[in-house]
């Protein structure tokens, strides 16, 4: 049992566990043509918190000792690399610069209130539900990607690792439910606000949709990752402080 535990603490076994759960996803995804259930985010998710549960139990550790322990050495080594990840969507933003150029103001507008009533909805949900205030805080910067968000709430006191399920969740959900979506909404009248409400609710798998759509809404898509993370930077700590 402690072999397990020592194992665990090896940096090589973070990143074995992420790469494998990840790439089992991808053969799945691809078997089933793209079923979005099987999409790689969320069996990767899945499966990696059945290893860790399994691990725990067979380990006699909790799931969150477990959880430490693959994140510290190994699995914070894949997570580093979310943030030049993050940096590449800024090759679009200057591809397509005209189109930011022409509409910065409405874009900039649209992101920061879509945001606010976003997150007035969380919170009205949230109290709902009877949510804990560490909860709330990580549900609110979901619509920045995974790598901002999860800072956005760290340094607000929640919980990242649900911020990072409901990043992954908003993802797949996009991808599943986007074509529903834009048509029950009427979304496809404007390439670039559609580009924008992929990017918002989809981040990266939001922006491959987008890039599928046509090269305005991809392109759009990307924009509005980089730009609503800026945003949600700003914007989540002022909220937080004024309604909670």
């Amino acid at each position: 049992m402690s072999a397990l535990s020592a194992n665990l603490a090896l940096p090589f076994t973070g990143i074995f566990i992420s790469l494998a759960v990840f790439l089992f996803g991808q053969f799945l995804f691809k078997k089933s043509h793209g079923f979005f259930l099987f999409h790689p985010l969320l069996v990767g998710t899945v499966c990696g918190i059945l290893i860790l549960v399994v691990w725990g139990k067979l380990s006699d550790m909790s799931t969150a000792a477990v959880y430490n322990k693959y994140f510290l050495p190994g699995g914070n080594i894949i997570n580093w690399f979310l943030q030049p990840a993050t940096i590449a969507f800024a090759i679009p933003l200057y591809k397509r610069n005209d189109v930011v150029k022409k509409y910065w103001k409405e874009t900039i507008l649209a992101l920061v209130a879509g945001s606010f009533i976003a997150m007035f909805a969380i919170l009205a949900v949230a109290k709902l539900l009877g949510l804990s205030r560490a909860t709330t805080i990580a549900m609110l910067p979901q619509a920045a990607t995974l790598a901002i968000a999860t800072q956005i709430t760290t340094s607000l006191g929640g919980q990242a690792a649900i911020t990072s399920l409901a990043c992954i969740l908003n993802a797949v959900i996009i991808y599943a439910a986007g074509d529903i979506l834009i048509k029950a909404f009427r979304l496809d009248k404007s390439d670039i606000g559609l580009g924008l409400g992929l990017g918002t609710a989809g981040h990266t798998v939001g922006s491959d949709k987008g890039v599928e759509l046509g090269s305005v809404e991809g392109a759009m898509a990307s924009i509005a990752v980089v730009i609503i993370g800026l945003v949600m930077n700003f914007i989540v700590p002022i909220f937080v402080n004024l309604f909670m």
